[in-house]
């Protein structure tokens, strides 16, 4: 099932909320002794969460599909960035991550219990059903049973608090049968932020233009509070007939160090080759950019340009910006 994007909360009797966990979505089947974690893209999780298999195998029932998303607890958040360390290739270091990082299933849907199919049935009595499975089976600790609502205000309160592992709210239709590899039935709704960053270095981009090397994408930057420049992400939302232009402008303010404090392609097991190809410049342009969430002191995802700030002095452009009030994950699980 997957979920539509749109940019507003619907309304009527026939939808559901919950939230939007940040998490890795997967479903977990269990038939006897045998426990099967599958992502949306159809690959094998299991050899990554040992001990959400574990705990699955201790759950009273002995068949079962369930629809959910894993996610690992950070003090009161969830953290993106330590579970990605989870899919790692080496068996020792997954098991040693199993017990230092564990991490939660969180349950949103129930697809089959027992000899019952329930995917061809509509969610308004798929939830009930979940309830119950929940609770004759889920009182493990790896396991959690996510909130749902029919309230509007209630599913707006959760989008203004998204963040610290909720980064938006889904809408359910409750009328219809589990929608399997479409997009029907089910949307997603994110909070969007802008912030003011320092353009602390930019990349070329593979493709020239007339003849040209042109910006393919811009490199942000944050100062912290001892007045170090991090690099925190990236936009490559510029448009072909803008990049000429601004490449000159950017190549007059070529300049080292770029980044004082973590800089593009620093120790990362994510780091490439390419990633390490960057030009420093001297902090002095200002960009506010679009953004949908921010974990582990970066932009999770690529960032959309708003509009430039020569207004703003670089030294403004802080950490301190990015601090919101977020709901407590863990308070909305109990």
């Amino acid at each position: 099932m997957e979920a539509r994007s749109v940019d507003a909360i619907p309304r009527g009797g026939e939808w559901q909320y919950e939230p939007k966990w940040d998490g890795f979505r997967c479903l977990l089947a269990r038939n006897g002794s045998n426990v099967d974690l599958r992502s949306k893209s159809g690959e094998d999780l299991a050899r990554y969460f040992p001990e959400v298999v574990a705990a699955a195998l201790e759950l009273k029932a002995d068949r079962f599909t369930l629809d959910g998303e894993i996610v690992v607890p950070h003090g009161k958040s969830f953290s993106f960035d330590a579970l990605l360390q989870r899919i790692h290739p080496a068996a020792s270091r997954v098991k040693k991550l199993s017990v230092e990082t564990p991490a939660l299933y969180l349950v949103f849907d129930l697809l089959a219990s027992g000899a019952k199919g329930l995917a061809e049935t509509a969610l308004r009595e798929r939830r009930p059903a979940l309830e119950a499975f929940a609770q004759a089976n889920l009182k493990n600790s790896r396991f959690r049973l996510s909130p749902v609502t029919t309230s509007y205000a209630t599913a707006k309160k959760w989008l203004a608090q998204s963040g610290g592992g909720s980064d938006g709210v889904i809408a359910k239709r409750i009328d219809l049968p589990y929608q399997a590899g479409n997009r029907d039935g089910m949307q997603k709704i994110k909070k969007f932020r802008s912030a003011d960053c320092v353009v602390g270095g930019f990349r070329y981009a593979t493709n020239k233009i007339a003849g040209r090397n042109v910006v393919g994408s811009l490199l942000l930057g944050l100062y912290d509070d001892d007045g170090l420049l991090h690099h925190v992400g990236f936009t490559s939302a510029i448009k072909a007939d803008e990049k000429p232009a601004l490449t000159d402008r950017l190549e007059a303010l070529i300049g080292e160090p770029g980044f004082t404090g973590n800089a593009p392609g620093g120790p990362s097991r994510w780091s490439t080759e390419r990633s390490a190809k960057w030009c420093p410049l001297k902090p002095k342009l200002v960009i506010e950019v679009c953004y949908d969430h921010f974990s582990g002191e970066r932009f999770r995802h690529g960032t959309s340009i708003l509009r430039w700030r020569p207004d703003k002095a670089p030294r403004q452009c802080t950490f301190e910006q990015l601090k919101q009030k977020a709901a407590d994950p863990m308070k909305l699980l109990k």
